[in-house]
């Protein structure tokens, strides 16, 4: 029996864990749960699912659970705020956590995971972008085990080899697929007019409005390069992306002798999340069998980084190194966000992004501290453009 704590208990990725977990109810157990501030969803979950812990944003959302459970009669132990998040990830009564929070959120208690030597499920690919040498070395320092839950990371790991340098030499690329959002073959002349609701809706996955954008943008999949990187030591020069607009085929591996294997299946979160819970073996995830002549022809093509620049930048900022991925990173939330709330254009993400690389991209990234202070110096500089974004 595995006892797993799930951060971003509302989220796509959490809601998908929790699916997986209720197939198998005599071999997972859910020990704690987080949200930020989706309190009626996560009482529900609280109802169903019977976590010894839960967790909130604030003091209010912490109220407002308690007295939910309270009515259901659920007696789950109800916390809030960083320290409490942080707690439930290194609570030694769990073995795995389901690392799902979007954003920088989800870094210290990610990272507080492994340094508790747990088995990490890793959704949250800022903790990698962020603080890569960090994560890992945390990693490696604690016996913690890392499993990518990433679709296309996910895929890669399967079609690696195993460790062993003998093995891993014959490697000669990475190819990262990406759907090419909503956006593939849209006129790039009209894309300063697309509203939040047409950035979301994404054509094959179903995922929350934050990483909805970053798929439209390919932000996401610039931030899946930097996270390969470290999870892969692939340098930038032997990670490739390619558009795979059907997403049958997740993820590939070049070798040396001109094999290419891949790992191909239904577009569905399931799959990658059944694999990480139940590795090394494999268990029922919920999702449909794979019909190839059903799915018809699978297509790929090169990303045209004009109509795509935040692709661009991050593999930009993976060369740049030292901090200049967590600014990258700071900075789309903020520009992100600011779209999403109708503040600045579609188009003005990139500029932004942009902008405040141009403006700081040095410094080194061996501390936390370093990295969240030039997380919180990137998120002001970002701010600052796109006021002058919005202004115009």
């Amino acid at each position: 029996m595995r006892r797993i704590t799930v951060l971003g208990a509302t989220g796509s990725i959490g809601e998908s864990t929790l699916d997986v977990v209720k197939r198998h109810p005599g071999r997972y157990a859910v020990h704690a749960l987080t949200a930020h501030r989706q309190v009626d969803k996560l009482a529900a979950l609280c109802r169903e699912f019977r976590p010894a812990h839960a967790v909130v944003g604030t003091a209010e959302a912490a109220g407002e659970l308690e007295a939910l459970l309270k009515a259901a009669g659920v007696k789950t132990e109800i916390g809030y705020g960083e320290a409490a998040l942080e707690a439930v990830a290194v609570d030694p009564a769990a073995d795995s956590v389901m690392a799902a929070i979007v954003g920088a959120a989800g870094l210290r208690p990610t990272l507080a995971a492994a340094r508790a030597g747990k088995r990490v499920l890793l959704a949250n690919k800022e903790a990698l972008v962020m603080s890569g040498r960090i994560f890992m070395d945390a990693v490696r320092e604690h016996g913690a085990t890392l499993l990518p839950i990433d679709s296309e990371h996910n895929a890669i790991f399967q079609c690696l080899p195993p460790e062993d340098p003998r093995y891993r030499a014959g490697v000669a690329k990475i190819v990262l697929t990406a759907s090419g959002g909503p956006f593939r073959t849209r006129d790039p002349a009209t894309l300063h007019d697309i509203s939040p609701d047409e950035a979301c809706a994404h054509p094959n996955w179903v995922m929350g409005r934050k990483i909805s954008v970053d798929s439209a943008t390919m932000m996401n999949k610039g931030l899946e390069v930097i996270e390969a990187h470290w999870l892969f030591a692939a340098p930038a020069d032997r990670i490739e992306v390619l558009i795979h607009p059907q997403s049958i085929v997740h993820s590939m591996v070049a070798y040396a002798d001109g094999s290419v294997l891949a790992q191909l299946g239904n577009p569905d979160m399931r799959t990658p999340i059944a694999y990480g819970l139940a590795y090394p073996e494999r268990t029922h995830a919920g999702v449909s069998p794979l019909d190839l002549a059903r799915a018809g022809a699978l297509t790929f093509e090169t990303p045209d980084l004009e109509r795509f620049p935040c692709l661009g930048l991050a593999f930009d900022a993976l060369r740049a190194g030292g901090v200049a991925p967590a600014i990258l990173n700071a900075a789309n939330e903020v520009a992100v966000e600011a779209f999403l709330q109708g503040r600045v254009r579609f188009t003005d993400i990139a500029r932004i992004v942009a902008g405040v690389l141009e403006q700081a991209s040095e410094g080194s990234a061996d501390t936390l501290d370093g990295v969240l202070a030039a997380d919180r110096d990137a998120r002001r500089r970002a701010g600052a453009l796109l006021d002058s974004a919005a202004s115009c």
